[in-house]
């Protein structure tokens, strides 16, 4: 029985890293994108080899739609030299950069920045692989507790992830009769190296947020690689078009 395989964008460091090795110990191959951080990509790599599974790290900025077409192009030429195969099973439109400043402050040059990153680009990414996605596989969006949780300085960023929830119900709609199911994850504060490390490294903030928390800590890598490799399982396979907060119970 052939592995399935996974694309994950942003999986050569953080959240995508973690999604990426928690789905290779599970027999899923993986493709994983990488902005500039060859070598770390690489790496990540050699660990999915090490743990027996097949893996390629592609370059991609997902902010920047001209290079699509040469991505999609590349997803083809690794699928068929390294697995014989014209289709992957799994999108996770993972890559993001973080944001943290008032409304009032934010620039349209940010604005756009953001808009690329975390809706333009994986609406259209998504839109120019769906031929390259096998039929009854899944995708899974990347969202965040900000849609929920109001905290100032984060409007702009939640504001866009909010829009990726909705359209996430739209692609769950409209790709249904292709039998892809379309989720959206939203992890709540998670210790990674996002957004400066700001919640790993603030002892400040990490004791606040655990404070908060029903479950009275901040979330760990681990917590976010396991929650997308159960929502890319069989055993989730009647669940679409859904939003899931992965936060430990944050500011319930």
């Amino acid at each position: 029985m052939s592995h399935k395989i996974a694309l994950i964008t942003g999986g050569s460091r953080g959240l995508g890293k973690n999604a990426a090795l928690k789905l290779a110990a599970r027999q899923t191959d993986i493709i994983l994108t990488y902005r500039s951080q060859a070598e770390e990509a690489q790496a990540v790599v050699k660990e999915i080899e090490a743990l027996g599974g097949r893996a390629v790290a592609l370059a991609l900025d997902v902010g920047d739609t001209q290079q699509f077409d040469g991505f999609v192009a590349a997803v083809k030429n690794a699928l068929q030299n390294r697995w014989q195969r014209e289709s992957f099973d799994y999108l996770v439109n993972n890559a993001g950069i973080g944001h943290y400043k008032p409304f009032a402050e934010t620039t349209e040059e940010e604005f756009d920045s953001l808009i690329n990153v975390h809706f333009k680009g994986p609406f259209f990414l998504t839109q120019k692989l769906l031929p390259v996605i096998a039929d009854g596989g899944r995708i899974l969006n990347i969202s965040s507790g900000l849609t929920r949780i109001i905290l100032p300085g984060s409007g702009t960023y939640g504001s866009i992830k909010a829009a990726m929830e909705v359209l996430t119900r739209y692609q769950a709609k409209e790709l249904g009769e292709r039998g892809i199911r379309v989720n959206i994850l939203a992890p709540g504060a998670i210790e990674t190296d996002f957004g400066g490390g700001r919640v790993r490294d603030n002892p400040e903030m990490n004791k606040h947020i655990a404070s908060l928390t029903a479950l009275g800590r901040v979330g760990l890598p681990d917590d976010i690689g396991n929650a997308i490799t159960a929502l890319l399982s069989d055993e989730t396979g009647w669940i679409t078009g859904q939003r899931i907060e992965a936060s430990g119970g944050q500011s319930i």
